[in-house]
């Protein structure tokens, strides 16, 4: 997948499907709520699975009943699609359901 940084325009369209998603000093952003810590603690295990089979790795935090994840791509300096097909993975394996930023 390409590691080359998204234009403007890209970007906007890409958070534009992505609306549960900020941009936070050049990362993309998301916290996602769970009804128990251990939901959370799978929900980590699922995104690291499909991190290694992009081989591209968020920061994750796993906190009490949520779970933040910033994503961007280091050797690019910003974001590239590559960033955009993990956040998408992260929402889809979640389930779909609505998020509260933190």
């Amino acid at each position: 997948m390409n590691r080359v940084l998204l234009t403007q325009d890209e970007l906007n369209a890409a958070m534009t499907a992505l609306p549960s998603w900020s941009l936070d000093a050049g990362e993309l952003t998301r916290t996602f709520r769970f009804a128990s810590y251990l939901e959370g603690a799978a929900f980590v295990s699922r995104v690291a699975e499909k991190a290694e089979t992009l081989d591209h790795h968020p920061d994750l935090h796993l906190g009490w009943r949520k779970v933040t994840l910033r994503v961007h791509t280091h050797s690019a300096g910003g974001i590239t699609a590559l960033d955009i097909a993990l956040a998408e993975a992260a929402d889809l394996l979640h389930g779909g359901e609505v998020s509260r930023h933190a």
